[in-house]
């Protein structure tokens, strides 16, 4: 009996978790990639002074090394092929391709330069090659990053390290030259609801609050509870909010400590405008009240503003699917539509298109969310197929169409010549990597003229 074939586009958490199911149930599995190399935000996503996060790569290594697995990187879908056309040559077409857009805030003075998206300062500083030219004024004694969440709590973190802490990590290049040069001594934090509300784990906040030369603040009076946000406090999954709550406390007790940087968390404080002529030199800061029941508060302003001179902002403000033609889109969450991983239209769905990952649940949980939500497509993927005839040609060889259309593709031997050369950069530099940024560098990287199996372009 032939196998079916499943193309999974994107290589990130959620899409090894969907293939690995794929492969345990006999599907065989083509994985579609934009950027040239694999693992999607664990790569250049995840801060360079977490490596044990990082070690989750280690487990989709093994899936990618699956003989019944072929790696399809620097292939765009949408440019290289249409999701219209795998959907024609594949038993299943599954959609992994994260939210990488950064949502705007939607207030005044959001384009200005000096604007930075949470979403591409951390790919400028992981060496994203979508990122690597970004503009980030570090000459500026003041920064505001606006969020609540990990990213937020990461974007912080790393503007106020010290060069020394991250020499050892695998920062970009660029990235440690620029903040070993950087003036931001002071990091101011907005979060337009309170400290209960906040996303961020107590786990990152206490990293944070305990990193040498860095002096955390907060005001007590923005600790301060109504009796809804008790009530949330006393709530069962309210478990990191008390853990939060109570480090706050406890920083907010602390005598003013001497540091070279320092950090200050604002909370029930909204972004209403940025300051500046032709770049970011302030930004209007409106506070607000919380409105609503338990577990259902909302921040509205007060009508009260005061203005913050600074010359960086990093927005924080959510993450939205790129759109992809053929493939529905809710316009204002950037979700594709589905009922459990099944891509749906009005309702209907969509016979053989599936998703999973950001695209599907939206930009929440952490990489080992993405388990559950993969194998529940994968699952869903497997239940379709049952009983169905196989429809893909076992003939078929992506590379060879690949090829026939002089796309450059890096298949998984070229990912691991990409992989012992940032390797070995980096044993040069005392790092465990030093990432090959710019494009035309990782594809020379992944090139072996005796490998036939890579297209020349």
């Amino acid at each position: 009996m032939r196998s079916p074939r499943v193309a999974v586009v994107g290589s990130g958490p959620s899409a090894f978790y969907a293939a690995e199911e794929l492969l345990k149930a006999g599907v065989l599995v083509d994985m579609i990639e934009r950027l040239p190399t694999p693992f999607g935000l664990v790569r250049s996503g995840v801060a360079p002074d977490h490596p044990k996060i990082k070690g989750i790569a280690a487990v989709f290594e093994k899936i990618l090394a699956a003989p019944e697995l072929a790696f399809y990187g620097n292939v765009e879908v949408g440019r290289d092929l249409d999701v219209r056309e795998l959907a024609e040559i594949y038993d299943g077409v599954v959609l992994a391709c994260g939210a990488s857009a950064d949502a705007p805030l939607g207030i005044a003075g959001e384009a200005l330069p000096g604007s930075l998206g949470a979403g591409a300062f951390v790919g400028w500083y992981n060496g994203h090659p979508d990122h690597a030219g970004l503009g980030v004024p570090l000459d500026t004694d003041r920064a505001v990053v606006v969020g609540a969440g990990n990213v937020a709590l990461d974007v912080a973190r790393i503007l106020l390290s010290p060069p020394e802490r991250l020499a050892a990590t695998d920062i970009a290049a660029h990235a440690a030259s620029a903040l070993a040069r950087s003036g931001v001594k002071d990091v101011h934090l907005l979060a337009r609801r309170g400290p209960v509300q906040a996303s961020f784990t107590p786990a990152e906040l206490r990293e944070l609050c305990r990193l040498d030369g860095i002096a955390v603040h907060v005001a007590p009076q923005d600790l301060e509870l109504d009796p809804a946000c008790e009530a949330e406090l006393d709530m069962p999954h309210a478990d990191n909010a008390r853990k939060n709550l109570k480090l706050l406390r406890e920083v907010a007790a602390e005598p003013p400590r001497p540091a070279a940087r320092r950090l200050h968390l604002h909370f029930r404080a909204c972004p209403a405008a940025l300051l500046g002529r032709d770049a970011v030199d302030g930004i209007r800061i409106a506070r607000t009240r919380l409105e609503g029941p338990p577990a259902g508060r909302m921040a509205s302003p007060t009508g009260e503003t005061f203005d913050l001179a600074c010359g960086l902002v990093v927005r924080g403000a959510g993450f939205r699917a790129r759109p992809i033609a053929g493939v529905p889109a809710d316009a204002r969450s950037g979700r594709v539509p589905n009922r459990d991983g099944r891509v749906t239209l009005g309702g209907r769905v969509l016979p053989g298109l599936y998703v999973t990952g950001w695209m599907k649940r939206g930009p929440s949980g952490v990489i080992g969310t993405n388990r559950p939500c993969g194998q529940e497509t994968a699952r869903a993927v497997i239940a379709d197929l049952a009983g169905r005839p196989v429809r893909s040609d076992p003939g078929f060889r992506l590379d060879a169409l690949l090829a026939g259309r002089r796309v450059a593709f890096v298949d998984r031997e070229g990912w691991r010549r990409i992989d012992a050369r940032e390797k070995a950069l980096g044993a040069d530099a005392g790092k465990p990597r030093q990432k090959l940024v710019a494009p035309e560098a990782l594809l020379a990287a992944a090139r072996d003229p005796a490998d036939l199996a890579f297209a020349a372009p």
